[in-house]
């Protein structure tokens, strides 16, 4: 079995004993293998053992190098099968109790890389922020302050926005606001990676936007009366 990063090691008490486990996990700047390596990997470890198991994150196919790793597989004469995983560009969002489309509210969602095979921010993200859509952004806590630039060049300062860190671990973070505070609200709660960002009108369903809400409309009452 080769593991990343993102895989919670409670799946690894799942197999047995004898199974060989090797980590091959890549974070920003330090990876225990090259991608060249772990193709190899892959192959050599299923002719020697006659299958091998690639344990990868629920994001193996959504700018992940899943297809990348499966065709170098099958060129060698090696069947693949693949079990789909549960993206966090859904699932992290939906556990804060976000959906990332709602009826009234948003039609459409992107799902964005924050930084492109060149090391550059995505230019789609561009586009999206002239858009109505809820967009996720992968892959981009880094460029948080180049994100909210685009995003206040289309004079969307008070758009509700989303970052959490280690989405469904036991270690997850995350902070809520608009992007014009969000980026001060990551460096004081010392926010890191791995996590995403989501922007968009959806985050005003998370349950401390609502009770934000509740709690201003309580104050406007009494100030009326």
């Amino acid at each position: 079995m080769l593991y990343d990063a993102l895989v919670n090691t409670e799946l690894l008490e799942e197999t047995p004993d004898t199974t060989l486990k090797i980590y091959v996990g890549k974070r920003a700047n330090k990876h225990s293998f090259r991608q060249e390596e772990i193709n190899q990997m892959l192959v050599a470890l299923a002719h020697q053992h006659g299958h091998v198991v690639r344990l990868k994150g629920g994001d193996a196919f959504v700018f992940g190098r899943g297809q990348e790793e499966l065709d170098f597989a099958r060129k060698l004469g090696v069947p693949v099968e693949v079990v789909p995983g549960i993206s966090s560009c859904i699932s992290v969002p939906e556990l804060q109790q976000v959906p990332v489309t709602a009826r009234g509210v948003s039609e459409s969602f992107w799902v964005i890389t924050g930084t492109t095979r060149t090391g550059q921010l995505s230019r789609d993200i561009e586009l999206a922020a002239q858009s109505t859509a809820t967009v996720i952004i992968l892959m981009g806590i880094r460029k948080l302050e180049e994100i909210r630039q685009l995003f206040i060049k289309e004079g969307r300062f008070d758009t509700p926005a989303m970052v959490v860190q280690n989405g469904s671990r036991s270690n997850e973070r995350k902070v809520i606001g608009t992007i014009d505070s969000i980026v001060e609200q990551v460096r004081e709660a010392k926010i890191g990676t791995p996590g995403i960002i989501v922007i968009g009108d959806v985050v005003r369903l998370h349950p401390e936007f609502v009770a934000q809400a509740v709690e201003e409309q309580f104050t406007l009452q009494r100030k009326a009366a």
